[in-house]
């Protein structure tokens, strides 16, 4: 697998607007993409902080996994995803090396990049996120 770099740090919330406020008038960062993903049930928010990513987490629906996770462990950190050079290739090495995929193959995230998700349990309690930018 050839890891680039951080792509994003994700941030489960329960208010958008309310978080978007903190990120932009405390830490003085500036949101440049809202965007909702209606497959994953959550609307997103970014923030650039040098060269990674904050992407900030509101659940659309109750029974939506970003809501499961704020219900049962609170606001916060999320996942961390990892830029890959080829997701594919990526997801099958983690899977033939004995992690667990969430995704068995790639889907299409926010910002328009492929993305897959490896399970916390076999990644040390971290939900991660292989992500790939097509378009580059």
């Amino acid at each position: 697998m050839q890891t680039t770099h951080i792509e994003h740090i994700g941030i489960a919330v329960k208010n958008l607007d309310e978080s978007i406020r903190f990120y932009e008038d405390i830490l003085g960062l500036k949101c440049y993409n809202i965007e909702e993903v209606a497959d994953q049930k959550v609307k997103t928010a970014f923030f650039m902080v040098g060269q990674t990513k904050i992407e900030l987490l509101e659940s659309t629906a109750e029974d939506g996994p970003v809501a499961k996770f704020i219900e049962k462990r609170g606001e916060g950190i999320h996942h961390i995803a990892f830029a890959v050079a080829d997701i594919e290739k990526s997801l099958e090495h983690a899977v033939d090396k004995g992690i667990q995929a969430i995704d068995q193959k790639p889907r299409k995230g926010a910002e328009g990049l492929d993305i897959a998700f490896l399970h916390p349990k076999s990644t040390f309690g971290v939900l991660t996120e292989l992500c790939e930018d097509k378009n580059k």
